[in-house]
């Protein structure tokens, strides 16, 4: 599996979003990460489509967007639409993640299914078979700059069990939340091979070392 960088833009200066990511871009970043919290299905609020459709104009690399929003199907259409290569949902926020994942995969774009910290991989399972990534929160989604939570490496160690012993090696597991260039081994090691960064890359003096340390 291939080692990905996904710059949350969390972590940017928004008054300079555009430099923000050209910036990040050159420091080698591989995609870029767009949380979108609704206020509801987490305490913080965020942005939406509006900002992303001036992200993907000014992007150049492939856009991850990471839905932390309630009943998530209503906005698949939108998110896919204005360019998003990925969407994540939250298995928590759908009372159907299967017709979710179903929806996404119709725009021709990959799937990816979001767990928090506190929950079991035995609700995740039924949708291995279907989705392009799992994403395993290494905080509790809505807030960035969290301290990194171990026990979640158990989770991402028996996520890669699952999808390896299903002949599923070409999905990607991400990990969202506290990751940086110690953290990212620990992750590495389990399973995981897409991280999210953000204040650990957007405040880095050196972007292209921050980068560097994660791949």
């Amino acid at each position: 599996m291939k080692d990905l960088v996904s710059a949350s833009l969390l972590g940017c200066d928004l008054a300079d979003l555009k430099n923000e990511i050209k910036s990040i871009e050159k420091a080698g970043a591989d995609w870029l990460h767009c949380d979108v919290m609704d206020g509801v299905f987490v305490n913080n609020i965020s942005f939406g489509t509006p900002v992303l459709k001036c992200v993907r104009k000014a992007a150049s690399v492939p856009m991850d967007t990471h839905l932390m929003i309630t009943d998530p199907i209503r906005y698949i259409d939108d998110y896919a639409e204005l360019g998003s290569d990925n969407i994540t949902f939250h298995l928590e926020a759908a009372s159907d993640p299967q017709a979710v994942i179903d929806k996404i995969h119709s725009h021709g774009i990959s799937a990816g299914i979001s767990i928090k910290p506190g929950t079991p991989v035995s609700e995740v399972k039924p949708y291995l078979g279907s989705v392009d990534m799992v994403l395993v929160m290494t905080v509790e989604p809505g807030f960035g700059g969290q301290k990194f939570v171990a026990d979640t490496l158990e989770k991402i160690s028996e996520i890669r069990y699952i999808l390896d012993s299903m002949g599923r090696t070409e999905v990607n597991i991400e990990v969202d939340g506290g990751v940086n260039g110690e953290t990212v081994k620990l992750c590495r090691e389990a399973g995981a091979n897409v991280f999210v960064s953000g204040s650990y890359i957007f405040g880095a003096e050196d972007r292209v070392a921050a980068v560097g340390s994660l791949k």
